[in-house]
C-alpha cells in the first residue's frame, strides 16, 4: 500500500478543514493510500515534518491550508535530496498559487484531486538560502498578508487585507535599489518589486501579465517606480487594476536570476510570509523542481498557454 502525509493547518481560512478530515481521510484510503495526519502545532511547523521524514517514507505529501503553509511544505520539500510529489487542498483567505493553477476551491474537490488529478512539473524560486513558490516581493502591502491577524482573516476574509492595507497609503516606503538581470543593470527608487510565478497576487488575478507559463524557467518581474506626486500614484493603481503596464512608471521583463542591491535592509514577503530583511538578495529560477498534482484537463490548459506564449514570441521576433 502506497503511504500519504497529510499536514494540515487547523487554523487557515476560516477552519472549514477541520470538519473535512475524515472524510478527507476516507477519500485517500479509498484511492489506496495508507494515510499518516498531521495537524500543524506551531509556525514553521510543516517545514519542519516535511524536512525530517526518512527517505522513501511516503509516496505523496499533502498540504491542507493557505499560500503560508504551502511555502512551508515546499520549502521543506526543496531542502530534500530526495522529493516526494505535493497536493494542495486551499483553504487559505486568499490562494493565490492555487487560482493559478486552476485546483479546485472546494475542499472535497481538491482532495479528488490530490489522489485522482496528474503531476505538473512546476518552476519554484530560491531566494538567497530561502525558497518560495509563487512570490517573493517588497515595499508597499506587501507586509499586509503577514500582519493581518488570523482571527481577524477567518472572520473578515478579503476585507481584512483592504482593512489592513489602507495603513500603508498613510507611509509609503520608498527604496533606492540596484537590480542586476540579464546583463541590464537598474537603479531607480521603488516603491514595490514583485518576482513571481503566478496569475494573481493578493488576489487580484492578471496583476503582472496574463501569459504567465508554470514551466518555462522564467519568472515574471515587476518593479513599481515611487511616484512623484498623488496623479502619478493614481496612474500606477489604474495600470495595475486595468492589467496593462505603464512604462512611465514601471518596469515589467522576464528573468530566469535577478539581483537586488540597497544601501538598507529590506523586509521582503515570501509567498505571503516574512522572508527576512536583506540589502543583497540573489533570486533565481529552479525549472520544473516541484512536482504538484492538477487535473488532467488543468495540464492540458497550461500546455496550451504555454504553446500560445511561444507562438506570441515567435511572431514578435
Amino acid at each position: 500500500m502506497k503511504r500519504l502525509l497529510f499536514i494540515y493547518n487547523p487554523h487557515a481560512g476560516k477552519g472549514l478543514l477541520k470538519s473535512k478530515v475524515s472524510d478527507i481521510v476516507d477519500m485517500f484510503v479509498k484511492a489506496g493510500y495508507e494515510v499518516v495526519i498531521y495537524p500543524t502545532q506551531a509556525y514553521k511547523d510543516a517545514y519542519r515534518k516535511v524536512q525530517q521524514y526518512d527517505a522513501k517514507e511516503y509516496d505523496l505529501v499533502v498540504c491542507g491550508g493557505g499560500d503560508g503553509t504551502l511555502d512551508e511544505v515546499v520549502t521543506g520539500m526543496m531542502q530534500r535530496e530526495e522529493r516526494d510529489p505535493i497536493g494542495y487542498i486551499p483553504t487559505g483567505t486568499v490562494n493565490d498559487f492555487a487560482n493559478s493553477l486552476h485546483i479546485p476551491r472546494d475542499i472535497m474537490n481538491a482532495a479528488d484531486n490530490v489522489v485522482n488529478g496528474t503531476l505538473f512539473s512546476c518552476d519554484v524560486g530560491r531566494f538567497n538560502e530561502d525558497v518560495f513558490v509563487y512570490i517573493a516581493a517588497f515595499g508597499v502591502f506587501t507586509d499586509v498578508a503577514y500582519q493581518t491577524n488570523q482571527q481577524m482573516k477567518n472572520v473578515l476574509g478579503h476585507l481584512a487585507y483592504l482593512l489592513e492595507g489602507t495603513k500603508r497609503l498613510f507611509n509609503v516606503p520608498s527604496y533606492r535599489i540596484k537590480v542586476t538581470h540579464d546583463g541590464e543593470v537598474i537603479e531607480d527608487e521603488f516603491i514595490l518589486g514583485m518576482v513571481t510565478n503566478s496569475r494573481s497576487v493578493g488576489g487580484v488575478r492578471n496583476m503582472i501579465g496574463k501569459n504567465v507559463v508554470f514551466d518555462d524557467g522564467l519568472f515574471e518581474v515587476t518593479l513599481i517606480k515611487t511616484p512623484k506626486n498623488p496623479i502619478a500614484l493614481q496612474e500606477i493603481i489604474a495600470a495595475l487594476l486595468i492589467e496593462q503596464v505603464d512604462t512611465k512608471h514601471m518596469y515589467t521583463f522576464k528573468t530566469k536570476e535577478i539581483y537586488f542591491e540597497s544601501l538598507v535592509e529590506i523586509p521582503w514577503t515570501l509567498d505571503g510570509e516574512f522572508g527576512g530583511e536583506h540589502d543583497e538578495v540573489s533570486i533565481r529560477n529552479e525549472q520544473k523542481k516541484l512536482q504538484i498534482m492538477v487535473s488532467e484537463e488543468t495540464k492540458e490548459r497550461l500546455a496550451e498557454t504555454k504553446e500560445e506564449t511561444k507562438d506570441k514570441k515567435s511572431k514578435k521576433q
